[in-house]
């Protein structure tokens, strides 16, 4: 498996009953309403922020998310030292609020 394994038992703790998950790119998803709320990767956390909390999340330690050469708008990656212990919640709630906002899928 290529997504940390421990920080994914760590997430499942933390979101919603009915979230789902899904194996993208070598990580593992987290669905609510279909809408991806975040993503373990093998050292690091994908948040999907939306556009409108997105420079916030980036002041609070996140890197922007990118795919080759192309910067993903609404979505950070918080790296495996900025969620050790209670900051995890933080930044899986950050997601979760966000994929709540959208229409289910």
């Amino acid at each position: 498996m290529a997504y940390d394994v421990d920080l994914a038992e760590r997430v499942r703790d933390l979101v919603p009953d009915g979230t789902t998950e899904k194996q993208m790119f070598g990580a593992l998803a987290f669905m609510v309403n279909g809408n991806m709320a975040c993503a373990v990767g093998p050292d690091d956390l994908l948040v999907r922020t939306g556009k409108s909390a997105y420079e916030t999340a980036i002041a609070a330690g996140a890197e922007p998310m990118t795919m080759g050469a192309r910067t993903m708008s609404g979505y950070v990656n918080v790296a495996a030292d900025l969620v050790r212990g209670d900051a995890l919640a933080d930044w899986v709630s950050r997601g979760v609020a966000t994929a709540e906002s959208l229409p289910p899928k």
